[in-house]
């Protein structure tokens, strides 16, 4: 085991190769940010560029910046950027929408492209909007289409000849647990499905190869790890080889051959402009490009080594300091087989995640009873993860959580 003391955190931080990296986030001073696998902190880019927008070519060229400032090409502009986070190549992503909208757009054109095939297999337990999305875009199909949601160990068992689509999350939003893409995307590929990957919780923190996967589609948000701000845009992938065989079934003008001659009939773009519908959101497009930028200087390979540095440094402090203090591990004990996020259970972890945030440790709860903690390589140092575990232990050993201002349930957890 290694050392475990606050001078070893501080000695690890000063050997961190990305450290310089975060100054350059705006960050409360006195508190704990572990919450980036939710909404990542702010870069400290993105208000000066969004300012240069606003005053200069919103506030002065006005509409003529759409081929001034070559507005119109920012999904793509920006989604090849984010390709090179995600192993893509430049002209396989978009940015646009948000990421329950561009995964209704590839279930439905993978139920076209996949002939008799109807069924779309995901993992019951999934994230809730990839499910729900599901659901409906599978009843508005018809055909016999449905969505067949299956335990995490009975997914490749639940493929056969009526399978269109394997839906999965890389990295699953309650446990941290990572699939092993290339090898679940082979044996679907084999089984004669088509796969899509749900990337929002891996993108921008783990080491992504979706072109070495042979993966056909992903989707994934661009407000944690990425960190463009709350509601940012979502980012979709279509390997090179299906986008002149998808339509996209939002057929909206941007996503036209010719958007400008403003035809009644609808004749498709080639290549990843057919999956643009309505007009982009160039604030949001700004702050996203912005906060991208960080993130391909400081390099995929060295956020993902920190990524399972600090959760490994987290999960041997909570083994050492609160052993018998109600925790139980839900994430998975290898740290190649996790995310950049930590969750354990607790019977009362909404209160004790309560306590803590009222310490200035903020992490966040999902039901029924899993803390998650969230180690955003490039702003969160080990003194950090030292802090939050000893905040834990205060927590947990004195019993604050039981004070009844912890129970109330706030809408958002």
């Amino acid at each position: 085991m290694q050392d475990l003391s606050l001078a070893a955190a501080r000695a690890f931080d000063a050997q961190d190769p990305l450290r310089e990296f975060r100054d350059r986030f705006e960050l409360p001073a006195g508190r704990v940010y572990l919450d980036g696998n939710s909404l990542g902190a702010l870069p400290k880019t993105v208000l000066p560029r969004l300012i240069e927008v606003v005053e200069q070519e919103w506030g002065r060229d006005l509409i003529s910046s759409w081929n001034r400032h070559d507005w119109i090409n920012s999904p793509c502009a920006v989604g090849g950027k984010v390709a090179r986070l995600i192993g893509a190549d430049a002209d396989e992503v978009i940015v646009a929408d948000s990421t329950s909208v561009n995964l209704f757009r590839l279930v439905v054109a993978a139920l076209e492209l996949a002939g008799s095939r109807r069924i779309v297999v995901s993992e019951s337990g999934n994230f809730p909007t990839d499910l729900y999305v599901c659901e409906g875009a599978t009843r508005l199909f018809g055909k016999g289409a449905a969505l067949r949601a299956v335990e995490r160990d009975q997914v490749l068992d639940a493929i056969d000849s009526s399978t269109a689509l394997l839906l999965l999350t890389h990295v699953h939003y309650k446990s941290g647990e990572l699939y092993p893409m290339k090898d679940l995307t082979a044996a679907a590929h084999a089984r004669g499905a088509l796969v899509a990957w749900d990337l929002s919780h891996s993108a921008g923190a783990v080491a992504i190869d979706l072109n070495g996967a042979n993966a056909d589609f992903a989707v994934g948000c661009g407000y944690k790890y990425l960190n463009g701000g709350p509601g940012a845009p979502s980012f979709l992938y279509v390997a090179r080889r299906h986008q002149d065989r998808l339509l996209n079934p939002i057929s909206g003008w941007l996503g036209h051959r010719a958007p400008f001659d403003f035809v009644d009939d609808y004749a498709p773009a080639d290549g990843m402009r057919r999956f643009l519908s309505g007009t982009p959101s160039i604030l949001a497009n700004t702050a996203l490009d912005a906060a991208v930028d960080t993130l391909l200087e400081a390099g995929v390979e060295q956020i993902a080594e920190k990524a399972q540095r600090l959760t490994e440094f987290f999960i041997e402090l909570i083994e050492s300091r609160c052993r018998g203090l109600g925790l139980t591990l839900a994430s998975p004990r290898q740290s190649d087989r996790r995310g950049s996020h930590v969750s354990y259970a607790h019977p009362n972890g909404y209160e004790v995640m309560q306590a803590l945030i009222d310490a200035s440790v903020i992490g966040d709860f999902r039901a029924p009873d899993i803390m998650r903690f969230g180690f955003a390589p490039l702003y969160t140092r080990f003194e950090d993860v030292w802090l939050a575990v000893d905040a834990l232990h205060s927590v947990l050993l004195s019993q604050r959580w039981r004070e009844p201002r912890f129970a109330e349930r706030a809408a958002v957890t």
